[in-house]
């Protein structure tokens, strides 16, 4: 697992390891990064299915529930057979756009 801090998120890639490693490792050490805004970088994996995202699912609910952005990063499904609760955009200058968004929302009180 690759951690990049950003100037207002830290950028998670999984450095040639298998998805469920990765999830795996993501939500072992998701204590390291809590404080932060989070992307979580996929666009390795070409071939991602529907049920190997939903494994984030939980560290995402629980990361968003600190009120803090957790974005992945993937373009191989589409959106509309991803959960709400689960925000996946197909570029970095889009999570980083989300993150933004996020962010006035949250200074807004919503």
């Amino acid at each position: 697992m690759k951690r990049t801090n950003k100037d207002n998120y830290i950028l998670i890639a999984a450095e040639d390891a298998e998805l469920t490693e990765f999830t795996s490792e993501l939500t072992k050490h998701h204590k390291d990064f809590e404080t932060a805004n989070v992307v979580v970088d996929l666009r390795s994996f070409k071939d991602l299915k529907h049920h190997q995202l939903l494994a984030f699912l939980e560290v995402s609910n629980v990361h968003r529930e600190a009120k803090k952005s957790f974005v992945i990063v993937n373009d191989a499904l589409a959106i509309d057979v991803l959960p709400e609760e689960l925000v996946v955009v197909p570029t970095l200058q889009e999570a980083e756009d989300m993150i933004q968004m996020d962010e006035i929302q949250r200074d807004l009180g919503f």
